[in-house]
């Protein structure tokens, strides 16, 4: 069974889709994530949330194949597989919050 928690990611609010015990690792993941957005702000080269988000997305990605956690042409492990989910999490969420602000 699965439900939805609130995660904050950049200073902002979601309800997230979450299988039941994966909770911790994805308010792991938001707040890892949101870090690294601050990172990337804080250094003051890229402007604009939809970029720190990609710029993001990219190191975290880095790291994860540096780890060995995965290669360029697809995750080679649990974790790997995990990582592949929870990043298409944020993807799908950060695509909303883009919609909504056009609107």
């Amino acid at each position: 069974m699965s439900g939805a928690i609130k995660i904050t990611i950049f200073d902002k609010e979601y309800m997230v889709a979450c299988p039941e015990g994966e909770e911790t690792a994805l308010k792991a993941s938001a707040r890892h994530l949101s870090e690294k957005m601050k990172e990337i702000r804080s250094a003051g080269k890229v402007v604009g949330m939809d970029r720190i988000a990609v710029m993001a997305g990219l190191n975290i990605a880095h790291e994860a194949i540096e780890l060995g956690v995965g290669t360029a042409s697809g995750p080679s492990s649990p974790v790997g597989t995990r990582l592949k989910k929870l990043n298409t999490r944020v993807e799908k969420t950060l695509a909303k919050y883009r919609q909504s602000e056009l609107n």
